[in-house]
């Protein structure tokens, strides 16, 4: 059987950590500085994350969820030093709008799970971060700083990161090729759309998703810009306007 969690490598301070064995393919991304790491994402939880990312740095580790949804804070329970954005700190809480049984059978939808493994056990992380986080924050890793920038729409908290040196820019689930989800009610389309806005004005060598093809590039900012644009001036951008598909991605509103 193929092991959980698979490495890929940026450049020499810079590492995916990718879970294909479920449905929905989380990428997680470890970034190392001179004095501290930051994992962007945790995974779905179901394997020690921690494990992998002792074996690429000996740094003390910060960790962050570009948002509060159990594919990407599952592995927070390893990591007690991590940070949240203030929009979302209800749902680490208690008060996250979707019930157990909803994420029970999310994490075993197409998922390739241990032998033996009992979904029934799966918790929904939950916790106070040691730091809260604002749009145009900044995370000093010492010698790389990468900046906080808040894009609400897929979620209420949903935050990019961006490494203006490099050129990085990890997305989260605001941007990935295949099917965007802006139909929950705790989305907002409206608030997708600006947020594309905002992301697409950086000047982006690299684009980094946290879900399914690696093969993305910065000029789908703005196509995705421009197709929530037009689907707003059609008066299609809520919710109920249906799936709108664009070729190698598509929104479901």
């Amino acid at each position: 059987m193929k092991p959980w969690f698979t490495i890929d490598r940026i450049d020499a301070s810079t590492h995916i950590i990718s879970e294909y064995r479920h449905w929905e393919e989380t990428h997680c991304y470890l970034l190392e500085g001179n004095d501290r790491a930051l994992l962007i994402d945790t995974g779905i939880g179901i394997y020690d994350i921690s494990e992998e990312v002792k074996a690429l740095t000996d740094k003390p580790v910060i960790a962050v969820a570009t948002h509060v949804h159990w594919d990407h804070i599952g592995g927070h329970k390893y990591y007690p030093d991590f940070y949240a954005h203030e929009a979302e700190l209800n749902w680490l809480s208690g008060e996250f709008p979707l019930s157990m049984d909803t994420i029970h059978g999310m994490v075993l939808d197409r998922c390739d799970s241990p032998d033996g493994y009992d979904v029934n056990t799966y918790e929904f992380f939950q916790g106070i971060p040691s730091r809260v986080l604002h749009d145009s924050d900044i995370i000093d890793l010492g010698g790389r700083s990468i900046t906080v920038l808040h894009t609400p729409g897929h979620s209420p908290g949903h935050m990019c990161f961006w490494e203006a040196a490099r050129g990085y820019l990890f997305t989260g689930d605001l941007v990935y090729k295949d099917t965007l989800f802006a139909y929950y009610p705790s989305t907002d389309p409206q608030a997708y759309l600006k947020s594309l806005e905002k992301i697409a004005k950086l000047p982006a060598n690299q684009v980094f998703p946290s879900h399914h093809s690696l093969e993305i590039h910065p000029e789908i900012l703005i196509r995705m810009r421009d197709a929530f644009s037009r689907l707003n001036n059609e008066g299609k951008l809520h919710h109920g306007s249906g799936t709108f598909n664009y070729g190698d991605w598509a929104v479901w509103l």
